[in-house]
């Protein structure tokens, strides 16, 4: 069965989807050097998303390192866990690598993700020590830390996370398809609403707050669009 990927051009701001088998190349990825099934990672998840500026990302730093670079941890649903509550691995932004390189060729590459200046965070070694985590998140985050505030007319990957957790926890009508539109921001509004929480239609740091910790690593229910 192929795999459904989504993906958020930030060139033109729209969401495009392909459908995929495991071995083929992630969309916007230089051919051979990411399969889907490696951005994958551990997910059991029939659809997964990313954005073209984190494969835009991937394909100068795997040119430049020069040779292959595995990816063992990619993508995750949020109600799959597996990663902190506003995890840019949920918002398909983040990738994990390099776990069979030495300590040497970590550093080397941690290096050289900086070098590039195109991820947004390339985690120190001393938290993440026998792998490499780089990111392309959106900016500002909402907090101090996570995911960008998204209201009614918002597309990208952020977006896909809110309706993924609101249609989980049985607020539906948000649809899976990463665009804000009148759906999703109704099923917020109902979500604040039982939450006891400002009931605007707008995914901010409170929301986000609430949200991402209710639903993170429950697993999914009926209401899960997958």
């Amino acid at each position: 069965m192929a795999t459904k990927v989504l993906v958020y051009n930030d060139d033109n701001n729209e969401m495009e989807a392909y459908y995929l088998e495991e071995s083929d190349t992630m969309p916007h990825a230089t051919e051979g050097s990411l399969t889907v099934g490696e951005f994958r990672g551990s997910s059991n998840s029939p659809t997964i998303w990313t954005n073209k500026s984190l494969m835009d990302c991937w394909n100068t730093l795997r040119e430049q390192w020069g040779s292959p670079i595995e990816v063992r941890y990619a993508f995750k649903r949020i109600w799959e866990g597996g990663h902190g509550a506003q995890s840019q691995h949920y918002a398909g932004t983040a990738m994990d690598m390099a776990q069979s390189f030495t300590n040497e060729q970590r550093d080397a590459l941690r290096i050289l993700a900086e070098q590039i200046g195109c991820f947004v965070y390339v985690e120190p070694a001393y938290l993440t020590p026998t792998w490499v985590h780089v990111d392309r998140r959106m900016t500002p985050s909402a907090c101090a830390a996570g995911y960008i505030m998204v209201a009614e007319g918002s597309i990208n990957t952020y977006v896909l996370v809110l309706q993924d957790a609101l249609n989980t926890l049985g607020f539906t009508g948000a649809g899976l398809d990463g665009v804000f539109g009148v759906g999703t921001k109704n099923a917020l509004i109902d979500y604040q609403e039982s939450r006891g929480l400002i009931p605007d239609g707008i995914a901010g740091c409170q929301t986000w707050t609430y949200l991402t910790s209710e639903v993170k690593g429950t697993g999914s229910t009926d209401t899960t669009i997958l």
